[in-house]
């Protein structure tokens, strides 16, 4: 196997979880503590890991260019595809949309400040569309040669942030306890999607073959990497603020600005800004070459020129049009991500693993756990999204 493409694939895996969702982590979590914050983390990860690998599972006895559309068919029939392709649909477009508005406004603002260019606000979405969309439309190589780059850029940037911070940590402020117990449960779908990266799993089976060892250690270094970052990023923020300086910042600004004013430090908000940049971007490659190969297949369309055009057009323009014209409209939908994510991350894996092996017994590589592990995920699955539905009704704060 080639060792240049497995370590691409898991930054691929790392840059599309590793998105702008971690800089609301430390707003979601404000009222947590970070020792709670961590345990919520990492069982958050263990379940995400858990469903990942269930998706090499279903992959090993499917072809190398199967999608979610084709395996949903294949193992749960008409209705189980349907399900699968709207979730899929609704959740990408939605995520693709709210990254190019992000994306399109900080093009502008950066051509603004550099270039002294005064552009209309559409004219920074289709940039950042075209970039991206170029990138993704050119095949999963690119992708992976481009994201390598931004990935390690945005790892730079953490460290400078970090650097900034971790010497202003405060211990007390690490040690507090939650501030009330129903802030775990209402911190669960924002903390959930920040590790979502199942939508991607296709586009790599498909970029290396269905050699399951190298998956599944793609698998579980490529999600262990955010969950490491995201730690370090808890413990800096957490750290330096305490939770009531946490819990007054009530959006991301102001969680920048409450940082920038107790260190004395504009480079805080500059390492922020430029992080945030380059999360939109490794986020936006991953999610939409997940897009593009699931519309691909969609639409039984092969890798022609014209075939990856016609893609293209299908995977972008939709989401560039709501940008543009009805921005909140999408990034409102955001607001339901959680659900679509449980759909496509936790509820459709178990299914078809359990699908699978009633079809195919025990034969090949089988994920531990037992059924056991099937009803434990489930179980989760559906404590996030009533914990969701309960904060829509007003009787769960709403965090993040």
């Amino acid at each position: 196997m080639n060792k240049s493409k497995i370590f691409g694939s898991m930054l691929i895996i790392a840059g599309t979880t590793i998105g702008a969702g971690m800089l609301a982590l430390p707003l979601a979590a404000s009222g947590l503590g970070f020792g709670m914050a961590t345990l919520v983390m990492l069982l958050i990860w263990s379940l995400m890991t858990y469903t990942a690998l269930l998706m090499i599972e279903v992959h090993q006895h499917a072809p190398e260019d199967a999608t979610l559309h084709t395996l949903a068919h294949k193992l749960l029939g008409r209705k189980g595809q349907v399900v699968a392709s709207f979730s899929m649909m609704f959740l990408f477009y939605a995520l693709c949309s709210a990254y190019i508005a992000g994306g399109g406004e900080q093009i502008n603002s950066k051509l603004t400040n550099w270039f002294d260019l005064q552009l209309p606000m559409q004219a920074g979405a289709i940039i950042f569309t075209l970039l991206i969309g170029t990138v993704v439309a050119i095949g999963t190589r690119s992708v992976d040669m481009i994201n390598r780059s931004l990935f390690t850029l945005k790892l730079v940037a953490l460290v400078v942030m970090l650097f900034l911070l971790l010497p202003h940590v405060s211990v007390e402020n690490l040690v507090a306890l939650p501030v009330h117990q129903g802030l775990v449960l209402a911190s669960l779908p924002v903390i959930f999607t920040s590790f979502g990266f199942h939508g991607s799993i296709p586009s790599i089976v498909r970029y290396l073959g269905r050699d399951t060892k190298a998956l599944r250690w793609i698998i579980v270094v490529g999600s262990s990497l955010p969950l490491m970052v995201y730690v370090l990023w808890m413990l800096a923020s957490q750290g330096v603020l305490s939770q009531p300086d946490l819990m007054a910042s009530q959006s991301l600004n102001g969680f920048i600005d409450s940082l920038s004013r107790l260190l004395h430090n504009p480079m805080i908000a500059n390492a922020v800004s430029v992080f945030a940049d380059l999360a939109l971007a490794t986020s936006f490659l991953g999610v939409s070459l997940g897009l593009y190969d699931f519309i691909a297949d969609l639409l039984k369309r092969g890798s022609t020129p014209s075939h990856r055009i016609q893609v293209g057009l299908v995977t972008f323009m939709p989401p560039l049009g709501f940008a543009l014209f009805y921005p909140q409209g999408f990034i409102t939908a955001l607001g339901y991500a959680a659900f679509a994510l449980v759909i496509l991350a936790i509820f459709l894996p178990v299914a078809m693993v359990n699908a699978q092996r009633k079809q195919q017994g025990i034969e090949g590589y089988q994920v531990k756990g037992g059924k056991l592990g099937l009803t434990v995920a489930t179980l989760a699955g559906v404590l996030i999204i009533s914990v969701q539905l309960l904060q829509m009704f007003n009787l769960l704060p709403a965090v993040g």
